[in-house]
C-alpha cells in the first residue's frame, strides 16, 4: 500500500488510493492518487518501490 502526506488536511501516511506512477525528468519516480476524500496528493518513490506497487496492482504505470 502506498501513503502519501496530504498537504490540505496535514495528515501523515495517508492510503493513497487511484495510484498513478510516473517517472521524472530527472529518473526518479513520483506516486500521484487522491485519499478517497478529493484531495489530490502526490509522494516519491525509490524505484524498487515503485515496481514493487506496479507489479503488485496498487498502482498502475503511467509511463
Amino acid at each position: 500500500m502506498l501513503t502519501a502526506y496530504c498537504m490540505k488536511t496535514k495528515e501523515k501516511n495517508v492510503p493513497l488510493q487511484e495510484a498513478v506512477i510516473t517517472k521524472t525528468t530527472r529518473g526518479g519516480y513520483m506516486a500521484q492518487g487522491n485519499d478517497g476524500k478529493g484531495n489530490k496528493m502526490t509522494t516519491m518513490l525509490s524505484e524498487a518501490n515503485a515496481l514493487e506497487a506496479v507489479k503488485n496492482g496498487v498502482a498502475k504505470k503511467g509511463w
